[in-house]
């Protein structure tokens, strides 16, 4: 298990910067594992999911909870692309987030990076998968910014 924890706390800086693993998923986390491989799958907290393991490149998909742990607990995290906030009922739904509403985008988010929307207060909105560098979503006024998976209104 202790193997295991620092393995996803070093996927997890790995993927969103320096200390965020030790942030995001503290000691009493609980590791599930694939009946078919028996390799890590998902990461739980008090019986809720924060994140799964993906298979297909090592990364982590975020959960809403797991999203909004990290938003709380670690500020350095180069993840968030914050919306304006006449949109944020849109995008809690689940709807995409277009390259027009992006205010601010961290500078290190690159395409198909994990990343999580946030309103203008710094409310998490909703997770989701970039689809332009964070410098373009700034930049562009047009087209898709990020492919949203879950908003934050879907986990009601």
């Amino acid at each position: 298990m202790e193997n295991n924890l620092g393995r996803i706390r070093c996927v997890a800086d790995y993927q969103f910067g320096a200390g965020v693993g030790v942030a995001i998923f503290p000691v009493n986390v609980e590791i599930l594992y694939s009946k078919r491989t028996g390799k890590i799958r998902y990461v739980c907290l008090d019986g809720r999911r924060l994140a799964t393991l993906r298979a297909t490149d090592g990364l982590f998909a975020l959960s809403i909870r797991g999203a909004t742990r990290l938003a709380e607990e670690a500020h350095s995290a180069k993840c968030f692309v914050t919306v304006r906030n006449d949109v944020s009922k849109f995008i809690g739904e689940g709807g995409d987030v277009f390259a027009v509403h992006v205010v601010k985008a961290d500078g290190e988010i690159r395409p198909k990076d994990e990343v999580i929307v946030l309103d203008e207060d710094g409310g998490v909105l909703a997770v989701g998968r970039a689809l332009l560098s964070g410098s373009e979503m700034e930049a562009f006024k047009a087209g898709v910014a990020v492919k949203v998976r879950r908003g934050c209104l879907e986990e009601r």
